[in-house]
């Protein structure tokens, strides 16, 4: 086949496709039987609300088709609340945020914005910011007191272990706290010489200078977990936040491990309650529980328009 008639038919189909084209983006159906304009005394404010009323729809239908408005007046009451000024009118019938670039050349026959945008460009009108999301993990921690027992359950607090039992009266307070310490931690009876380790739970007991294991206290690190994962998600939604993770606990409120009777390990973060019998004056018993510090992290979800 000659050079010449190839050609020929590949600019034959070349200008073919630019004239489908062309026709496509001129074959938009402008539905404009729901155009309402605003009537109004002051044309400006006429312009204004209609636009804001008709939002989503096309400019061709208040200019164009319906010459409700002519251009130069549609530009000159519009052109201040452009969007690069980030200025909106408020009305009573809706919002109005200016002209987009495209809308700006054609409204001014290409003296303001830019031209040579398709027709479904041109009159689309301006559409809403888009909201974007982004997803902000931070750091969240206990923040209570850590001297202060009321702290415990609150927001941002410490987690703490149930109470455990009362002990018996008794007119020797300074036994009461071993005791009630046997009590939270499940050992039966007061018998002296045992420690905890904050992290475990595991019971040692102390002969001399020898340790022997003794098994878990009343509470798990799985419970302490659960506590801290409970604690940690209430002080992520009371700021804003949806979820948690990489949630673990700490040593307890102190250091201390106390000493002679109430030598009890360091930090298990120990209080201690303490009452007198309403008959028996100077009889007291006591209970206790533990705390343990938190951390986690606050997945929070900040939602702006772009």
């Amino acid at each position: 086949m000659p050079r010449f008639i190839v050609s020929g038919i590949f600019i034959f189909l070349f200008l073919s496709a630019g004239y489908a084209l062309t026709q496509a983006a001129r074959s938009i159906p402008w539905d404009c039987a729901d155009w309402q304009p605003f009537a109004h005394e002051d044309r400006t404010t006429a312009i204004l609300e209609s636009l804001a009323e008709n939002r989503g729809k096309t400019l061709y239908c208040g200019i164009d088709q319906s010459d409700t408005f002519a251009k130069a007046e549609t530009w000159a009451a519009g052109k201040d609340r452009n969007e690069r000024d980030d200025t909106v009118y408020f009305g009573e019938r809706g919002q109005f945020r200016g002209f987009i670039a495209a809308q700006e050349g054609w409204l001014t026959d290409g003296e303001s914005g830019i031209t040579g945008q398709s027709i479904a460009t041109i009159f689309e009108f301006p559409k809403e910011e888009r909201r974007v999301k982004r997803v902000k993990r931070f750091t969240i921690a206990n923040t209570a007191s850590n001297t202060d027992g009321a702290s415990c359950g609150q927001v941002g607090g410490l987690i703490c272990s149930d109470w455990g039992g009362f002990t018996g009266f008794s007119t020797d307070r300074a036994t009461l706290p071993q005791n009630a310490r046997y009590n939270q931690s499940g050992i039966s009876g007061a018998v002296s010489g045992w420690d905890m380790d904050w992290r475990t739970s595991a019971l040692t007991r102390r002969s001399g200078q020898t340790r022997t294991s003794a098994g878990i206290g009343s509470i798990t690190p799985d419970d302490w977990r659960d506590l801290a994962a409970t604690a940690a998600g209430n002080a992520c939604r009371a700021r804003g936040g949806k979820s948690v993770s990489n949630v673990d606990f700490g040593p307890g409120h102190n250091e201390n491990p106390g000493s002679g009777q109430v030598f009890h390990g360091a930090n298990l973060g120990w209080f201690f309650a303490e009452e007198e019998h309403f008959l028996n004056l100077g009889n007291f018993r006591a209970r206790a529980r533990q705390s343990r510090t938190w951390t986690a992290t606050c997945k929070k979800v900040v939602r702006r328009n772009r």
